[in-house]
């Protein structure tokens, strides 16, 4: 060990979380319809997988893309070539096309301030690094993605501070918990570099508010940091109004603050093509920026980690067609809906609650009513039992640093409706026999909770959500 460096030897790469172990049992014992229907059903991967026909179908129908052509002629020689770093022209005017498409052309994005990376952990990482020196600090509020404590911290040794928000409000982002945040961090001598947002969240997969990012802004500007908005799940928003997504992007024009402003040169955007195309093979991560320092360094950092010219001509030619872009981002959207609405019902009908949301690949599930007691213990505990007896793999909410115990990530569009069918089974039959245990031990005196009373639990619970201003569970 004493021939090996500090970073190679360290433990802070967060792969000892829950949320990797889940990973790591699954891959022991997956399941599969055929060959193993008693196996693990993988709900802690947020992949999108509910309209690969959709792209499918695209290539059958275009295989001059997908054959390195161009008007019939071979470009494989020149695809095969040493590229720029900068990325190939058409590829970004395809993609920033493609991200103003997906905020309903309310704003528009120049392709010189993007800069590609092999996916969004590689332009995170790279950001920080252009943002922060090792020993600073950023901002996040819980529950967050448990992949930041790697992806933001590991090499750039950077800290994070959690933003302490409740489910009393939906875990939406308060003043307070701001200020709170930005004093606890001075109080550990930390010098404080920006807040790092998700939007839609990631796990909780519900959109900000204007009201949230107007507070998100004008705290920024008046302790004069950076604004990180990753909004990888920006095409997942299936609420019915149309555009409802609003990026940070739209509430700066809205402002009219030009991009030369201060604030604008400190509002960053992370953007991938993994969640809403489906694509996380392909490793397509860019970061936005105002800042012309930021791009110039971000662009020589990129060169450690590029996105092939091969993906970067395909999908330029699959994002340059709108008339495959128009019909997949409706498609695609009322797929996540449909999917959303049958993991919804289908945990209601097992008395769990879920946190209502409008995009992602996955929902916030309240599973408090089944802790034995009010501890993160009892949710590790809850956790091994839906893994290894269940054989269900979520992610539990200490994973992403929730603040209260028994809350769980579930991802459901990285399956077929079938093995969510079965998945949904499996857990109601898991919360029936923890009822029917509680009554044969008594319950009622000794339960935390008794069957009605999770129920009355439930409706209680969603009315309070109906009461601050969020819709009901649908």
């Amino acid at each position: 060990m004493k021939f090996l460096s500090r970073k190679a030897t360290c433990n802070s790469h967060g792969q000892d979380s829950s949320y990797f172990l889940g990973w790591q049992e699954y891959e022991k014992n997956a399941y599969d319809e055929i060959t193993n229907p008693s196996g693990i059903i993988q709900m802690g991967l947020a992949e999108n997988q509910l309209s690969f026909d959709l792209l499918e179908s695209w290539m059958a129908n275009n295989p001059d893309a997908a054959g390195f052509k161009r008007n019939g002629q071979s470009i494989f020689r020149e695809l095969a070539l040493f590229q720029d770093y900068h990325g190939l022209p058409e590829f970004k005017n395809a993609l920033v096309q493609f991200m103003s498409q997906i905020r309903g052309n309310k704003v528009t994005f120049d392709p010189s301030k993007l800069v590609l990376t092999a996916g969004a952990t590689s332009a995170s990482e790279t950001l920080i690094f252009c943002l922060a020196n090792p020993g600073e600090a950023f901002l996040l509020p819980t529950p967050y993605y448990p992949g930041f404590d790697r992806d933001l911290k590991w090499r750039t040794e950077v800290e994070i501070v959690p933003i302490h928000c409740s489910s009393s409000n939906n875990f939406i982002v308060t003043k307070s918990a701001l200020e709170d945040a930005y004093q606890r961090a001075h109080k550990r001598n930390l010098k404080v570099k920006g807040v790092v947002i998700t939007n839609p969240s990631n796990p909780l997969g519900t959109t900000s508010t204007r009201q949230e990012l107007d507070l998100l802004l004008d705290f920024v500007q008046d302790k004069n940091i950076h604004l990180i908005s990753d909004e990888i799940y920006s095409g997942t928003h299936f609420n019915s109004s149309p555009n409802k997504f609003i990026s940070v992007a739209q509430v700066l024009k809205d402002r009219n603050l030009d991009d030369n402003s201060e604030l604008s040169k400190r509002v960053h955007i992370l953007y991938s093509l993994s969640k809403d195309l489906g694509l996380p093979g392909f490793r397509v991560g860019a970061l936005y920026s105002n800042d012309d320092t930021v791009v110039s360094a971000a662009t020589k950092m990129s060169s450690f980690g590029l996105i092939s010219s091969q993906t970067q001509y395909l999908l330029s030619c699959m994002l340059s067609d709108q008339k495959f872009t128009t019909h997949y981002i409706v498609e695609n959207q009322k797929r996540l809906k449909n999917r959303y609405d049958i993991i919804v019902s289908g945990l209601r009908n097992a008395g769990i609650g879920v946190l209502p949301s409008d995009a992602g690949l996955f929902c916030y599930v309240d599973m408090r009513h089944l802790l034995s007691s009010n501890t993160f213990e009892a949710e590790m505990e809850l956790w091994k039992k839906i893994l290894y007896q269940v054989k269900l793999n979520i992610s539990p909410g200490a994973a992403c640093h929730c603040t209260e115990p028994g809350w769980f990530r579930v991802c459901f569009a990285n399956m077929s409706e079938d093995t969510l069918s079965l998945a949904l089974q499996r857990i109601k039959d898991f919360v029936d026999s923890t009822k029917r245990g509680d009554e044969t031990r008594g319950a009622s005196g000794s339960s935390r909770y008794s069957s009605r009373s999770v129920m009355s639990l439930t409706k209680k619970w969603v009315l309070r959500l109906s009461s601050n201003g969020h819709e009901p569970e649908r």
